[in-house]
């Protein structure tokens, strides 16, 4: 749902149109090419990734466990660059460094990526139930094992979504029950390959970077 899944957080990339109309100055041409631009975006999503822990534990309100995890965290981050700097020389040290974050963010972004984007995006106001909400909104990954372990389980994004508490090697089962359900009801089950769901991604992003600095227009309101 726009508001509420943290997945399409709009930030270097706009996930839905309404975001994309929002863009301003640079971020116009940068949204427009934005399917194009995804991949390579993706070596910075490590250094993100910190930023937004750090913004998260520092934020106002109640945080579970601040206290514990700030330290965890600090630590973490002061200890694995005082290491490479202290056993590789200064140009090295640096190269590490980034080559780390860079393959962290490519790897976890391209893991995510294939699983919602370009699948529908429910409205704040939509009454979707639990089951139609997470099947309708998420994508497979076909593939077998080898994406099971490959991908940590989220290619069976839409049982990890139905049961967020599940061991992962038991998705690929509940995966056949789930099928049969959703084939008994008339809701729609989407799987497809991983080469294939990449594709989706960038002509959606594409799609939705035309919206960018412009006024946004709901079709379904425009056909009425």
């Amino acid at each position: 749902m726009i508001d509420k899944d943290p997945d399409i957080h709009t930030g270097a990339i706009a996930f839905h149109p309404q975001a994309a109309a929002s863009r301003r100055g640079f971020m116009i041409h940068l949204t427009r090419r934005q399917g194009w631009l995804l991949f390579p975006l993706l070596f910075f999503l490590g250094v993100s990734l910190h930023v937004d822990s750090l913004k998260y534990l520092l934020c106002r309100g109640n945080v579970d466990h601040r206290w514990l995890e700030i330290p965890i965290l600090v630590l973490r981050l002061l200890i694995v660059p005082a290491l490479v700097f202290w056993l590789l020389p200064l140009g090295m040290a640096f190269a590490f460094l980034g080559v780390q974050v860079g393959v962290f963010g490519f790897y976890m972004g391209a893991s995510f990526a294939p699983n919602h984007k370009g699948m529908p995006i429910l409205p704040a106001s939509s009454r979707a139930d639990f089951l139609n909400r997470q099947v309708l909104t998420g994508r497979n990954i076909a593939g077998g094992r080898f994406l099971d372990t490959l991908m940590g389980g989220l290619n069976r994004q839409i049982e990890h979504h139905l049961f967020p508490d599940m061991p992962r090697p038991y998705l690929h089962r509940a995966a056949a029950l789930v099928r049969s359900t959703c084939k008994e009801h008339g809701i729609p089950y989407t799987e497809t390959s991983l080469i294939a769901s990449y594709a989706i991604v960038v002509r959606y992003l594409n799609a939705v970077g035309l919206f960018a600095g412009g006024p946004f227009e709901c079709p379904v309101a425009g056909s009425r």
